[in-house]
């Protein structure tokens, strides 16, 4: 049985580690049995990325943007539907064959004109006791009726002609019944008689010029009913049912079209579930729409389809706040997180598997998964694991690492047949996001984004190979660092520059006055921005900082 996708994904604007710990994520999960976990990404790769990639002829996640539930996520795909000129006996056919309660009725093109419910075909065929006539009538065509019958057609006059007829019982004495056609007051022309082997009751009938005559039971018609009624050129057909059943059926072969409810609710498979729910709450439709161009059906939903709980799952690695996460993540089901990071907001309405360790990275805590669990690792598997390791850590020189980090890579590095001072070399080495991306790209290629109370904060981070790459850029930094701000409406927004090599970050900060009277870096003299001695780690050196700086404006719990 195929099981729905769990997605695994890193934060949005990944780093290395982001994605290495998802794809990492994913072997593990295969590894011990669990297929439909599949690793993705919600942000766009980097340099750094990509030459990890490439080194270790790996592919990138897919990238999905929005996991947002959609009404193409719980829309029925395999609809069963009508058209207006079948019968009623066809829907109910329908209807009893698969279970469902309500039929779209569509056009030859598939485009949806309205529909047909099990309700309406019941008050149909049980109107009210002061319509009695109602009971009677049925517009169709002879053609029809032998259809839902599956009758023997003994001589059939203008079978396509759809006409409003009247259905009437043979079971009466013959004296009484040419008086009792009088007082229905139906045209004897339109009329249909159901009876069996009454032949006095047939050849009234006929003479009388009905214009149908079922004889019911498959009984067999006596050579002189045939050729009065081909000389009165009156329809003859043999039922293989009983009278009553014969004379319901004939009912059944009415069309759908004066039946058909038009107002319908029509939405797109594109639209957010969460919307669509909001828009249906005060209706009553027994089914809606899903559409495409010309109103073209492709789905339909009911009420229960859209209240049921999504079917979509997620897992988050190296992030636990929903305003990292890929878009839609809150109305989803997070089924696991693997973090390193401090505790966040996700949500969870049950318990769920949350690994958190104080660790210098995320696929430290997937790499160890491995070793405790002696899962055997490809090489590049231990190479990926390596690289979100050092990437993270900045080999192992952050005051993030830990004493687990060094025994991972001794561990790893024999299996992925790498030295980690070479893999680092790999990582560090390639292009400079400073010189090689917009201000805008800058600012975003490692984003994240806080949330204390009501309001959220930005912190950007970038390493380089020393500072000398920002000469005639901070100016156009710090710019965009304010447009993306202002755009996104943050209290603030930060860009840490780290010199990988040095161990010192410049901070460049777009705030109001306020703030900045909290802020007591030194500034450093060449680049007019605040200079961070030591300060290499977003996580363990820059956010603590933050936090204190909020309690002291009375801005954090």
């Amino acid at each position: 049985m195929n099981k729905n996708p769990v997605y695994i994904f890193g934060h949005k604007n990944p780093d290395a580690d982001a994605i290495c710990s998802a794809i990492a994520y994913e072997t593990f999960k295969h590894a011990t049995g669990q297929e439909e976990f599949i690793a993705a990404r919600c942000g766009n790769s980097n340099a750094r990325i990509d030459a990890i990639m490439d080194y270790f002829n790996t592919p990138l996640p897919q990238f999905i943007g929005d996991v947002t539930p959609r009404i193409s996520d719980i829309m029925c795909r395999s609809v069963q539907s009508v058209k207006r000129t079948n019968t009623c006996f066809e829907a109910l056919e329908k209807i009893d064959q698969h279970d469902v309660r309500v039929l779209p009725v569509i056009d030859t093109e598939r485009r949806v004109e309205g529909l047909i419910s099990f309700f309406q075909l019941g008050e149909f065929f049980i109107p009210s006791p002061k319509e009695s006539r109602d009971l009677r009538r049925v517009h169709t065509n002879i053609d029809s009726i032998i259809r839902s019958l599956n009758a023997v057609p003994i001589h059939v006059v203008e079978k396509n002609y759809f006409e409003e007829l009247s259905v009437h019982v043979g079971a009466m004495d013959i004296r009484s019944f040419g008086e009792h056609h009088k007082k229905l007051k139906t045209p004897i022309d339109r009329s249909i008689v159901v009876v069996g082997d009454r032949s006095d009751i047939q050849k009234k009938s006929i003479e009388l010029g009905v214009r149908l005559l079922v004889i019911s039971g498959g009984l067999s018609i006596d050579p002189s009913i045939v050729e009065l009624a081909k000389a009165n050129d009156v329809s003859l057909i043999i039922s293989p049912h009983d009278s009553a059943t014969t004379s319901w059926i004939v009912r059944t072969a009415s069309q759908l079209e004066g039946l058909i409810e038009t107002k319908i609710h029509c939405y797109q498979k594109d639209d957010r579930v969460s919307s669509i729910k909001k828009r249906i709450a005060h209706l009553e439709d027994p089914l809606y729409m899903v559409v495409e161009g010309d109103k073209k059906l492709i789905g339909v939903f009911s009420k229960s389809d859209i209240l049921r709980p999504t079917r979509k799952k997620i897992v988050l690695v190296d992030h636990n706040e929903i305003s990292q996460a890929v878009d839609g993540a809150s109305e989803v089901q997070i089924l696991e997180v693997i973090d390193h990071h401090k505790l966040g907001n996700i949500p969870s309405e049950q318990p769920i598997l949350f690994i958190n360790r104080p660790v210098g990275s995320t696929c430290s805590i997937i790499a160890d998964l491995f070793r405790s669990q002696k899962i055997p690792l490809e090489p590049s598997t231990a190479g990926i694991l390596m690289s979100g390791i050092i990437s993270d850590t900045l080999l192992l020189n952050s005051p993030t690492s830990t004493a687990l980090e060094k025994e991972l890579l001794d561990w790893l590095e024999p299996i992925a047949n790498v030295s980690s001072e070479k893999l680092a070399e790999i990582i560090f080495s390639t292009g400079s996001v400073i010189l090689n991306q917009s201000p805008k790209a800058i600012i975003e290629s490692d984003c994240k984004i806080y949330s204390e109370n009501e309001l959220t904060y930005s912190v950007s981070q970038i390493e380089e190979l020393g500072f000398n790459n920002l000469k005639g850029r901070i100016k156009e930094l710090k710019s965009a660092l304010k447009s993306y701000k202002e755009e996104h409406k943050h209290f603030f927004s930060m860009l840490l520059v780290t010199d990988i090599n040095a161990h010192d970050s410049l901070l460049f900060v777009a705030c109001d006055g306020v703030l900045k009277e909290e802020i007591k870096f030194p500034t450093h003299s060449r680049f007019s921005t605040y200079l961070l001695k030591g300060v290499v780690s977003r996580k363990k050196q820059l956010l603590p900082f933050i936090s204190s700086m909020l309690k002291n404006l009375g801005l954090k719990n």
